[in-house]
């Protein structure tokens, strides 16, 4: 979209021009590799934009924007890690093309940036910046173990699923913007309108991250497709579909559990989640969330505040193609 192009492409250039040390070049390579591989920067482009509202410029707010993207690039390198995944935005992961331990040292690196990058406002805003991002990073985190851990249940409800990703992914989008809503010295009312919107943004865009792991176009996508369905995991679409299927005493959905990480079995899921409705109440679902996410920025608006800006990226998030 070309309201994003402005956004984009200052968070690419200060990204661009961040400056880690030079050596050892196997420590600080990998990191920058990792950062060269792009993305969507819809976190850091949330901060600028959340901060434009309240007027604040674009080089001031540019320091959170770059603390919540170097935060979320170290969570995705030691995610790969955990994964095993070869592959993130169509290129090799750090682990893959180095080590787990590169890979390791890599996502430390970047962890240590963000500070970096958020202590340089050194005025009584810190302290609440801060606050609000260690509380979130911890979130991440329980995020990421309870995927891990739904890995070793048999059943997982569609309640915890969503907790699971509103803590793993939804809350950094939710910072994100509220980072630059204490940077314009804004209420908590505010903030908490505008971070509830970032976390309804964020639970929508995961719920069509997972259908788009079966039904997306691997070359649009960047990732391997029916990756979730070859692992089992527990995505809601998965959710969805052993819940049909048991209401129907349908069996498909236990063979296909029982299937070999294949190509056919990503073609029988695909079937079996059409056929019993899953992947239509997962739709229902992700449409769910994303109006709570367009409420929160109507209140906004009936506060005086002009959030076109915000509208525009989350319908632009979440059309992205099935």
């Amino acid at each position: 979209m070309n309201g994003l192009a402005p956004y984009a492409a200052y968070v690419k250039n200060q990204i661009s021009s961040l400056e880690l040390a030079d050596g050892p070049k196997s420590l600080f390579d990998p990191p920058r590799y990792f950062l060269s591989l792009g993305g969507k920067r819809m976190r850091p482009i949330l901060t600028l934009m959340s901060g434009e509202i309240f007027n604040v410029p674009k080089e001031e707010s540019i320091h959170a924007a770059l603390c919540v993207e170097l935060f979320h690039n170290f969570s995705l390198i030691h995610d790969d890690i955990m994964d095993g995944a070869p592959v993130r935005r169509g290129k090799a992961t750090v682990h893959t093309k180095w080590s787990p331990e590169v890979a390791i040292l890599s996502g430390d690196v970047l962890f240590v940036e963000a500070y970096r990058q958020l202590i340089r406002y050194s005025d009584n805003r810190l302290p609440l910046l801060l606050k609000r991002f260690n509380e979130t990073a911890i979130e991440v985190c329980q995020g990421q173990q309870m995927d891990m851990d739904f890995e070793k249940l048999d059943t997982v409800s569609e309640a915890e699923y969503i907790e699971m990703i509103r803590l793993k992914t939804s809350v950094l989008l939710g910072c994100a913007l509220e980072l630059g809503a204490i940077l314009g010295n804004q209420d908590e009312a505010i903030r908490k309108h505008l971070y509830e919107f970032g976390v309804s943004l964020g639970i929508a865009f995961q719920i069509q991250d997972d259908i788009l792991d079966l039904y997306g176009d691997p070359e649009l996508f960047g990732k391997q497709v029916g990756g979730d369905i070859l692992s089992n995991k527990k995505t809601l679409l998965f959710l969805k579909a052993k819940e049909l299927s048991e209401l129907h005493s349908d069996e498909r959905f236990l063979v296909l559990t029982q299937m070999g990480a294949t190509a056919d079995k990503i073609e029988q899921a695909k079937k079996l989640f059409e056929e019993t409705g899953a992947k239509k109440a997962t739709l229902d679902t992700m449409d769910g969330y994303y109006f709570r996410a367009m409420q929160n920025l109507e209140k906004l608006e009936e506060k005086g505040l002009h959030v076109e800006a915000l509208r525009e990226l989350a319908n632009f998030l979440i059309t992205r193609v099935l």
